[in-house]
């Protein structure tokens, strides 16, 4: 289950969070920053809890979309792509 409460994030995990803040946001792409987004999402909470932002949020519907995209995806998978997406 992707939301297991027995799920232990791992020092590389939290060295990627950390990585992440220094990361030159104006040097990626839409789509990288909602990857890296959606999959620190799906590693920290599991499968979108929350409702569809309305129309008129933009961002928060990309934003949604992206972390509902990764639904059933386990907490150890998104947790290696995240590294994988932090260390890229």
């Amino acid at each position: 289950m992707s939301g297991s409460s027995d799920f232990k994030q791992s020092a590389d995990f939290d060295k990627a969070v950390k990585d992440s803040k220094a990361l030159d946001q104006s040097k990626l792409s839409n789509d990288q920053k909602l990857a890296i987004y959606s999959h620190y999402k799906q590693t920290t909470v599991g499968d979108c809890n929350i409702d569809r932002p309305g129309m008129l949020d933009v961002k928060g519907k990309a934003k949604w979309d992206a972390w509902n995209g990764l639904k059933g995806t386990t907490r150890d998978d998104a947790q290696k792509k995240y590294i994988e997406l932090v260390n890229a």
